[in-house]
């Protein structure tokens, strides 16, 4: 199995700059793709940005120029370098590895969005 782990969130002020960071150990990294979700309470799972194990990147309208998702198979991470922060960002973020009819969930981590 293999379990991504995900890092970096915290209480961050309005216009706050995380970076998250999702490891994930196993030797196909590079095969996987590697969205990044959130969930905010009362609120359904949204995804926030992907990445292809071919490196093409997308992004969901509410995020699209204030996060970036990138990887470095080198060293099987995943990051979402977060720009702007809003409050409405606020929610538990978890990093998905998936291929062919695999997906593996970390555990997540809080971003929270507060003055």
């Amino acid at each position: 199995q293999v379990q991504p782990v995900e890092s970096g969130g915290g209480l961050v002020q309005p216009g706050g700059l995380p970076r998250l960071l999702c490891a994930a150990s196993t030797s196909i990294f590079s095969l996987y793709a590697m969205p990044w979700y959130r969930r905010a309470p009362g609120k359904q799972r949204e995804l926030v940005a992907s990445i292809t194990s071919g490196g093409t990147t997308n992004y969901a309208d509410s995020v699209n120029g204030r996060f970036t998702i990138s990887r470095d198979n080198a060293k099987n991470t995943v990051y979402l370098q977060m720009n702007s922060l809003k409050p409405e960002d606020t929610a538990t973020y978890y990093c998905n590895a998936q291929r062919a009819t695999y997906a593996y969930w970390g555990q997540g981590t809080q971003v929270t969005v507060s003055s």
